[in-house]
């Protein structure tokens, strides 16, 4: 059922040309060089440190590896991070404690 809903939601979005991040709970990830990134549609930041950020997604993790790292800003669903960014990885697995 669960895989129905999926392709469900990726044939509305071909076919009504909606944006996929709005249709199917994608994050919305908007970097400025190696140092600004800006991350929309999280569900909540799991690690935080000077060199690290792990954000809990919808489906998985975003994870962000740099140096300096300040939080800018932070909403519910949005944040903006600064720093040198050097990787940006998707996770599919669930959150390590």
């Amino acid at each position: 059922m669960k895989k129905m809903r999926q392709q469900m939601k990726n044939w509305m979005t071909k076919q009504m040309q909606l944006p996929a991040d709005v249709m199917m709970d994608l994050p919305r990830i908007t970097m400025i060089g190696q140092l600004h990134i800006y991350i929309e549609n999280h569900r909540g930041v799991l690690r935080f440190s000077n060199q690290e950020l792990r954000l809990l997604l919808k489906h998985g993790q975003l994870l962000i590896k740099g140096d300096n790292f300040v939080i800018k800003t932070i909403l519910p669903e949005e944040l903006l991070l600064e720093g040198r960014i050097d990787q940006v990885l998707y996770l599919d697995e669930p959150p390590r404690t």
